[in-house]
């Protein structure tokens, strides 16, 4: 979708407004993202309050440089029951 695209939406009873699919998919916001109002002479503005840091949160996925066969969740749950164990 390109910068300017318009679409509408309707402000519900509770001052609730539905971001359209297009425009939440053409800038990358998932549910949870913070957003940031601003009041302008002309109505207000909509921005990511911390995209950095949802971005640098994706960004860190896998780097813990593990280069060893894949685990199942049951055999990382086991080792960390033995390491439990072992550590009383």
């Amino acid at each position: 979708m390109k910068v300017g695209t318009k679409a509408s939406t309707r402000l519900s009873a509770k001052g609730q407004v539905v971001i359209p699919k297009a425009i939440r998919e053409a800038s990358g916001w998932r549910p949870g993202l913070e957003l940031e109002v601003e009041a302008t002479a002309d109505g207000a503005i909509l921005r990511p309050k911390s995209l950095g840091r949802a971005r640098a949160a994706e960004s860190l996925l896998g780097c813990t440089g593990y280069r060893g066969p894949t685990r199942s969740l049951a055999e990382m749950s086991a080792a960390v029951e033995r390491e439990a164990k072992r550590r009383r």
